[in-house]
């Protein structure tokens, strides 16, 4: 709890800007006010910053339920740029995963690596699929250029160019309202092919039918030329920024909970503050959301000030689906096993539509394990984590929040219904690992499980969603929730507003700084000297790290010996 003599001190006090939420979202928009000299007061409901990239520890092993990999983190690429601009990126470190294969493919009995080489990806595939050369190289350089012109966006200015604006942007205004099914079906005919390029809509939550195609090319994109995993997790990302962010005069308080944000006006609205969950009132001239959309409209402000066209759109809303996280201490040699620090992607052998309509709304106490999963060993990807002895596996896999209805409103004391439930669905989950990791139940020294209430509870979300705003074709682009809010003084950032994913909320952060602050969010992003990202291989020997590095392998191995002498 938050000493009273502090929180007097935060509600007496006038703010420039309140920022609600500390996710990837939140901490940049409030770094980046700070470091223009405002006054930031930071509010988190959790008992730790960084929403859904905070690291947490379960007997001494440390899991990140929302940060599993970050693309264009080499050098002079956008998310390198970013924590540059931040003024972080001396501050961490990255480990480039399996360059050969950062994400695993297994469909039914099928395998299929993916290189961090564009090219190399289009050569596997041709080797694997000779009969779909031809569409293979059509719909690969179609990624490709949708999104850099995608990306081209913000930068094209001026009168000539806005005047060649169709002709800069044909192939994303082209296909840029098209599922990604019809994209993709209008160039590759095999079922597996499509199967293996659709893969990733994991890292999105909705099916082919569904999402975007413009945003599914974004996202490979994205990963393009590999995924890179953080030394010490999410929490890395997230003490670096706060640490920044304090650095600038930023106050940043947790377990603190926003009762509602206060609205002043008839006709027109204006935000001017907030009230607390023990009724203080804290006044600033902005107030910005990290919370998601439904959160914020629905629960803070309230529908009372809200006009008729956002009631409708609010109305007309989907989120995300929800998941189920396994998180898994086992003793075992993983790589004997077949793992490394690339990510495995787990599909049964059928059409991934059909799939997934049938998973989320499928009676969950029916199904007798899950085959779709996605798994990740944080302990290969980030040797310094590994304690000689014990590896780390986070496993998700995505399910409709209706299951869980019945115990929404338990409170923190749950039921014995809902423990039985839960260890039903982890012995479903694990009996779903064994297929990737085989006799891994016999090795398992410590098991919890994430659910939809989980997340409603440590991240707020609303229905327990995973990425916001469902990545329909509704809910992006043109047709996404806006930083700038219709009432006066209020703005959203998040993964429901630009981007969703660790970079694209980041991104989304600064956008909506730039726009409180009156300038372009380039010149927020514009790399700082001296800033440099240290990157090293997640599949090389510890012995060819640096010295710093090494030290910390040491060290973690030997806390990780004196824990086992003292369960002894």
């Amino acid at each position: 709890m938050i000493k009273r003599d502090t929180q007097k001190d935060i509600s007496s006090q006038s703010w420039d800007s309140i920022v609600i939420g500390s996710g990837a979202g939140g901490l940049t928009t409030a770094l980046c006010l700070a470091r223009a000299g405002q006054k930031v007061l930071l509010l988190e409901q959790h008992d730790v910053p960084g929403g859904w990239c905070h690291s947490f520890y379960l007997e001494g092993h440390r899991f990140t339920p929302g940060v599993h990999y970050i693309g264009l983190v080499g050098k002079g690429e956008s998310t390198s740029n970013l924590y540059k601009g931040l003024g972080i990126a001396n501050d961490l470190v990255f480990f480039r995963m399996n360059p050969k294969a950062y994400e695993h493919v297994r469909i039914g009995n099928h395998r299929f690596d993916f290189p961090d080489n564009p090219e190399e990806l289009v050569n596997r595939l041709i080797d694997r699929f000779p009969k779909e050369k031809k569409g293979i190289k059509k719909y690969l350089k179609l990624i490709r250029l949708a999104s850099e012109e995608l990306y081209s966006l913000p930068y094209i200015k001026g009168f000539w160019k806005k005047l060649t604006l169709p002709y800069r942007t044909r192939h994303f205004g082209k296909y840029g309202l098209f599922s990604l099914k019809r994209v993709i079906g209008w160039h590759i005919k095999d079922p597996l092919l499509k199967n293996i390029l659709n893969i990733q809509c994991g890292d999105h939550g909705v099916q082919p039918k569904k999402a975007a195609f413009i945003l599914h090319a974004a996202l490979m994109y994205h990963y393009f030329r590999g995924g890179y995993y953080p030394m010490g997790g999410g929490g890395a990302l997230v003490k670096s920024m706060t640490n920044k962010f304090k650095e600038y005069g930023g106050e940043l308080k947790t377990s603190t909970s926003v009762k509602k944000i206060l609205i002043e006006g008839e006709k027109t609205k204006k935000a001017t503050g907030v009230e607390l969950q023990d009724g203080r009132q804290i006044f600033a001239r902005h107030i910005v959301s990290n919370a998601d959309v439904g959160i914020t409209y629905n629960q803070l402000i309230g529908r009372q000030h809200l006009s008729q066209k956002l009631r409708k759109k609010l109305e007309k809303t989907r989120y995300s689906c929800t998941s189920l996280m396994l998180f898994l201490t086992v003793d075992m040699d993983v790589r004997k096993a077949g793992l490394d620090s690339g990510n495995v992607w787990v599909f049964p052998d059928t059409d991934m539509d059909e799939y997934y309509d049938g998973i989320l709304k499928s009676d969950l106490k029916k199904v007798d394990f899950f085959e779709a999963l996605f798994v990740s060993c944080t302990t290969l990807k980030d040797p310094t984590s590994f304690d000689g002895k014990h590896h780390c596996l986070e496993v998700i896999t995505f399910i409709d929040y209706k299951t869980f209805e019945p115990f929404t409103d338990e409170g923190e004391r749950r039921s014995e219904k809902y423990l039985r439930f839960k260890e039903e669905l982890t012995q479903k989950m694990i009996l779903g690992v064994e297929k990737v990791v085989p006799n891994i139940s016999e090795n398992i020294v410590h098991q919890d499980l994430g659910t939809p209430i989980t997340n409603e509870y440590y991240i707020n979300t609303t229905r327990g969603n995973v990425y916001g705003t469902e990545k329909s074709l509704k809910h992006i682009g043109p047709f996404a929730y806006k930083s700038k809010s219709e009432i006066e003084n209020l703005y959203l950032c998040g993964a429901s507003i630009l981007s969703h994913g660790v970079a694209g909320a980041s991104h989304s952060g600064v956008n909506t700084a730039a726009i409180i602050l009156g300038c372009h969010a380039d010149a927020l992003k514009e790399p700082q000297e001296g800033q440099e990202l240290l990157i090293l291989e997640a599949e090389d020997h510890p012995n060819n790290y640096p010295e710093a590095i090494q030290n910390k392998i040491r060290l973690r191995q030997k806390r990780g010996q004196n824990h086992l002498k003292s369960l002894a």
